[in-house]
């Protein structure tokens, strides 16, 4: 189990979970509500690294939103920035999946020199739909209607724990290079819920993200990871971010679609314990 804080900050007071020992890192997801059980994701640093799992604005018990652009990634960031220093770090690692990765590169554009270094997994620097059909969020993709479908279902309250954990169970099938592996990737009991405040608000911020030309800014050392096969966030987009941002890492990994911190865990944690030694970190 993650040990449970409440920080208080200057931007308000937010809810993390800690575990693990060593440097400290951040890791959060844009909409992700998390809890003492942890995050897939997160573990695969607790072994190196003391970190710090982050209950953005509006998720679990941290502060609400006064004003709907404090939900913005770039308000996000100010947030995250606010809880380094209420923890009295002059720098802290970042890693982030999916939508925590877009927001690991936009932390990286404004504040490198916050950031030791940096973990971006399955992520984009732009929209991410629209100029690909290979996008699970693309209307021409076949499943584009189903993933829609189970985001609005997920997004109710009245939801009895048994449903979401089914609803969830799909729509994180539609991800996998083997759903039928469900079962041996998602293996022990981690629960967390999805803030549909954020995610409304993200849908709509989405439409005009687009951070690519400054990309160049990144000082940051940055390891880039993506699946061959991401449905979520094409490979395209990493591609991208790897050969805009100076000096940065790419893995690919051949076997992989949303998840490559599970579905090839061994190569993963093997590629991230690389990285953080060639850096010295």
């Amino acid at each position: 189990m993650w040990k449970r804080r409440l920080v208080n900050t200057s931007r308000g007071v937010f809810e993390i979970f800690i575990k693990g020992e060593g440097t400290p890192l951040c890791v959060t997801h844009h909409y992700s509500e998390f809890n003492e059980t942890g995050d897939y994701f997160a573990d695969t640093f607790t072994s190196s690294h003391q970190v710090y799992l982050v209950n953005l604005r509006e998720a679990g018990q941290s502060a609400k939103a006064v004003e709907h652009y404090q939900l913005s990634m770039l308000e996000t960031i100010f947030d995250l920035e606010a809880i380094r220093e209420a923890l009295g770090y002059n720098q802290w690692g970042y890693a982030g999946h999916s939508t925590g990765g877009m927001l690991g590169i936009i932390y990286a554009i404004y504040f490198s020199d916050s950031l030791s270094f940096n973990v971006v997994v399955g992520a984009a620097a732009r929209e991410y739909a629209t100029f690909s059909s290979e996008c699970i969020y693309n209307r021409n993709h076949p499943q584009f209607t189903r993933m829609q479908e189970l985001i609005e279902e997920l997004k109710r309250s009245d939801l009895s724990d048994e449903a979401r954990k089914a609803l969830s169970i799909e729509r994180t099938k539609l991800s996998l290079y083997d759903p039928q592996r469900y079962s041996e990737f998602f293996s022990t009991d981690r629960t967390k819920k999805m803030s549909a405040t954020r995610m409304n608000f993200f849908n709509r911020e989405l439409q005009i993200f687009d951070v690519s030309k400054k990309l160049k800014l990144i000082t940051t050392p940055t390891l880039i990871m993506c699946g061959n096969y991401d449905v979520q966030c094409p490979l395209v987009y990493s591609l991208e971010m790897h050969d805009e941002i100076l000096g940065s890492k790419l893995v690919t990994f051949l076997k992989s679609n949303h998840y490559p911190f599970l579905e090839e865990k061994e190569l993963f944690l093997k590629e991230v314990q690389k990285f953080l030694l060639e850096i010295g970190s």
